[in-house]
């Protein structure tokens, strides 16, 4: 947060972290969540993957990000990419609360297993650089078959693991993966109908504020027609 000075490891940082973003880039929505909800103030960036070629290819971004995606936080003096990995960072260099990924062991690696069903199993299967290669007159059938084979699973899956979020009673890291990814779904126009527990955890974190903050529509690069 703005004029806070974090303590990571014996140093004290001062700084305000930097958010390099895409509005409907599921990875940066994840991220976003987890800076909303541990209360962490940040500039936002914004990185728009289709105009002019896209401009996470630029030279300029790919300094700070190799592999020319997004997300990438920059906080305390480091560029971070990859969601799954900043989210853990954040959360054990920031002590508020929630605790995305709980003390247990059993429970962190049950939230680390729904968490990757979804974001190395299904997303990267149905992300923006693999529709252009599938090509427009073949997307959507693509991406629908793709996320309904993954939320076969997952639906199962959360029989086992789910309360009332993803993982018992308390958002964990899992939930922040799972918002977008319904959001791609109802995109790709899947029948939400068959995947009733994946539907019920998503409808209740839609009313939760940190879920609200982080939707594409309140993003400063939302077009106006989507808002």
């Amino acid at each position: 947060m703005t004029g806070l000075r974090w303590k990571i490891g014996c140093r004290y940082v001062l700084t305000v972290p930097k958010l390099y973003s895409y509005f409907r880039s599921s990875c940066s929505w994840r991220v976003r969540i987890a800076l909303a909800l541990k209360g962490i103030e940040y500039d936002y960036h914004p990185i728009h993957l289709v105009k002019g070629g896209g401009e996470q290819f630029k030279d300029d971004y790919k300094m700070l990000n190799p592999n020319c995606l997004v997300p990438t936080l920059e906080i305390d003096g480091h560029h971070l990419g990859d969601s799954i990995s900043i989210i853990e960072y954040l959360d054990e260099t920031r002590e508020e609360l929630p605790c995305l990924l709980p003390k247990n062991s059993l429970a962190r690696a049950t939230v680390r297993q729904v968490s990757n069903s979804i974001a190395s199993g299904i997303q990267p299967i149905q992300n923006l650089r693999v529709l252009i290669h599938v090509g427009a007159d073949k997307k959507k059938e693509w991406g629908k078959y793709w996320i309904e084979q993954g939320f076969n699973g997952l639906e199962n899956l959360l029989e086992k693991t789910s309360g009332k979020y993803c993982v018992g009673n308390e958002i964990t890291m899992a939930d922040l993966c799972l918002v977008p990814q319904v959001y791609n779904a109802n995109r790709f126009e899947v029948d939400m109908s068959r995947y009733p527990i994946i539907s019920r955890i998503n409808d209740e974190l839609q009313v939760h504020e940190a879920f609200i903050a982080a939707h594409p529509s309140k993003q400063p690069d939302c077009p106006d027609d989507l808002k």
